[in-house]
């Protein structure tokens, strides 16, 4: 997957392995299991900046199910891989947050280490009806926060990786969301409500790929 889509498979958040952030705990306690605004079919609004083999986008079933849509094998058929997801609302402010023990199955991940089971991985998102946008945690500014000493955590860096782990329980997690700039500002990842459901867009899209 492509960076911006292994983002998205994040569990929008750099899975790629090579720059990310993940937390110790989850940012409070008030989880929530599904965001209803979220379900649909949703299509990254800039196709030109994936490679061929990108995943398109994601689907939220009437479930409430997060389904990233895979290609396997090129110009063939989607492959829809469940990953979940939970969500915390805050002050006005919107949360994506996933395990990363989720996310072993769909890309590379190392484990945390630092005597922890696991960790999560943190987004920022805003929905404005059709329009879905997702701020990622900036790696390289949480690196110097916790190197200054603002944010407790470590850094472990080999050649261009850096993975960063932000150490605090729930309580003080939400605190850092809330008085802390560690996301990137200006560049969300932005994704657009597909009217279609996922058979129709599937048809419509092989149909497509054959007649090139």
């Amino acid at each position: 997957m492509t960076l911006r889509l292994a983002t998205l498979a994040l569990a929008f958040l750099l899975l790629g392995g090579c720059v990310e952030t993940r937390f110790a705990s989850t940012p409070g306690t008030a989880i929530d299991a599904c965001d209803a605004r979220w379900k649909g079919l949703w299509l990254d609004v800039d196709p030109a900046s994936r490679h061929d083999e990108a995943a398109p986008g994601f689907l939220v079933d009437k479930d409430c199910r997060f389904l990233l849509l895979e290609e396997p094998e090129r110009g063939g058929p989607l492959k829809p891989v469940h990953i979940p997801l939970n969500f915390v609302h805050d002050r006005g402010t919107d949360y994506v947050v996933v395990a990363d023990d989720q996310l072993r199955g769909v890309a590379s991940i190392k484990p945390v280490g630092h005597g922890l089971a696991k960790a999560f991985f943190v987004a920022r998102y805003r929905i404005d009806g059709a329009r879905l946008e997702i701020d990622l945690v900036d790696t390289a500014r949480v690196a110097r926060l916790i190197g200054d000493g603002r944010l407790s955590g470590s850094v472990d860096r080999d050649g261009n990786e850096v993975h960063a782990l932000v150490r605090g329980d729930p309580q003080r997690v939400l605190e850092i969301l809330r008085s802390e700039p560690i996301f990137a500002e200006g560049k969300p990842l932005v994704l657009a409500r597909d009217p279609r459901d996922l058979p129709t867009y599937e048809r419509e899209r092989l149909g497509a790929k054959r007649s090139r």
